[in-house]
């Protein structure tokens, strides 16, 4: 499946939970979630809503942090909380599972995935008779750039 399939499937995904929600389905929400679907990385909704903003005047930021709301009820977007208290906002477009290294001094968050980590999570919680639903790991420090 490609990158536009599985944009369609999600709208998909999309339209029917809005449906039991009883909400309708708009031109404005439709094109805040076809640009969401395409944005990589991590992204508040201020930080959404001027990208939105620069195509779609009529779009306001209200819609937009409904819209990101709704994505992360649906489960098509992850709400993640870093150190510095800022809601952000990621796809889960066909994701995987993975982890963060956040900078400290210019913010940037860096994924990565470690097969290695999440099997040794899953062996500590075994051990201890922990069933694990879902976590989160976050390394807090500075990025090359920052370092030098």
């Amino acid at each position: 499946m490609n990158r536009q399939e599985s944009i369609s499937d999600k709208k998909e995904h999309l339209k029917s939970f809005i449906k039991t929600k009883g909400l309708k389905s708009t031109r404005q929400r439709d094109i805040i979630v076809t640009e969401f679907l395409k944005t990589e990385g991590h992204v508040t909704a201020e930080e959404f809503y001027r990208k939105i903003n620069r195509r779609h005047k009529n779009i306001g930021f209200t819609t937009v942090y409904r819209t990101l709301k709704l994505l992360a009820e649906s489960g098509l977007a992850a709400e993640q909380v870093f150190a510095d208290n800022l809601t952000r906002y990621e796809s889960l477009l066909g994701e995987e599972h993975h982890d963060h290294l956040i900078c400290q001094k210019c913010g940037s968050i860096t994924e990565f995935k470690d097969n290695k980590l999440e099997n040794m999570q899953v062996k500590i919680a075994d051990e201890l008779g922990f069933q694990i639903l879902n976590h989160k790991m976050e390394f807090y420090g500075y990025c090359s750039n920052c370092r030098k």
